[in-house]
């Protein structure tokens, strides 16, 4: 091979990458699930895939991959080539949490780079009818008189709720103990019939309890009252100012994945979020929408997993 053939297959070499980046996609992208479906992060996936296969012109399909506690499928896009065909919709537990909850973990944070909030799930505090408060103020005065006496519920060891009672116990110097469920699910069933005191979970697991009147909601752990909720106040406005608890579901890429891919699901995750129809199924789900470019999802997704590391290990939080 002579020297002007070596540079010009060198120089095909170079200017394939390119060409692949500027033709994505050219065939069906999977966005994985690390949870099963119906579940918060699903919900959120199919809020967005339809709208992202019109948007990138190629078929966007839900894969879900559950187990582990979101670690099956968050390892395998970890793993995954960063070629844009394989992406995450991620859960905050999963990708903030578990780094500091579980030991030989086989992926890290730094395994990806932020693309998109799909959707911020501020999270409410309600308590069974039995429990004798009307209102924030008048629970924790109740809980103060009752150390140790009380229970909250988790939908699971390590996750958001689980770790935000810890912090409410921190915040509003009561002593309520932990039962930890399988899901929203059965921690919901137990404090409807009274058997648990307190949970603190997403508004659509306990939509239809609030409304019914079987659980009573004291305020919603955001800066600001939610659409679909409009009287049930801030923690703020309830007496517990700074008390602020969100889960969220962001669109996550491996590491290395070429910047105009990134940028492109972007623009269109940011295009479909400002859709009426997106809007609306976020409101229904209790859910508020960001818009974020990559940059700002990489920088909060690294602060939420060093504020939530130093939580679990300030509180030696455990997933035994």
């Amino acid at each position: 091979m002579n020297r002007r053939s070596a540079l010009t297959l060198s120089l095909t070499a170079l200017a394939m990458p390119a060409r692949a980046q500027q033709n994505w996609p050219e065939r069906t992208v999977t966005m994985v699930v690390p949870a099963p479906p119906a579940g918060g992060t699903d919900l959120v996936a199919r809020l967005y895939s339809d709208l992202l296969s019109q948007e990138l012109g190629q078929q966007v399909i839900v894969d879900n991959k559950g187990g582990g506690n979101g670690n099956v499928g968050t390892a395998v896009v970890a793993r995954a080539r960063p070629d844009g065909y394989t992406v995450l919709m991620q859960y905050s537990a999963y990708h903030a949490a578990n780094p500091a909850l579980i030991r030989n973990l086989n992926w890290s944070p730094d395994d990806f780079a932020g693309v998109a909030m799909g959707a911020v799930a501020p999270h409410v505090i309600v308590i069974a009818r039995k429990v004798p408060a009307d209102n924030l103020k008048d629970f924790i005065a109740y809980a103060k008189a009752n150390p140790g006496k009380l229970n909250f519920a988790s939908v699971g060891q390590g996750s958001v709720p689980h770790l935000g009672g810890v912090l409410l116990n921190k915040a509003a110097g009561i002593d309520l103990v932990h039962v930890p469920y399988k899901g929203a699910g059965p921690a919901t069933a137990d404090l409807v019939a009274g058997q648990v005191e307190l949970l603190i979970v997403t508004p659509p697991s306990v939509s239809a309890h609030i409304r019914s009147g079987a659980v009573k909601a004291l305020a919603l752990a955001s800066e600001a009252r939610h659409p679909a909720f409009p009287d049930i106040p801030t923690t703020a406005e309830a007496g517990l100012p700074g008390f602020i608890l969100d889960g969220w579901f962001a669109l996550f890429v491996p590491g290395g994945t070429p910047q105009p891919i990134v940028d492109r699901l972007n623009t269109a995750m940011r295009k479909i979020a400002k859709m009426d129809i997106t809007r609306e199924r976020a409101n229904q789900l209790g859910t508020v929408l960001k818009d974020w470019t990559p940059a700002e999802m990489d920088k909060f997704a690294r602060s939420e997993v060093a504020a939530w590391g130093q939580v679990i290990r300030d509180n030696n939080i455990t997933m035994d």
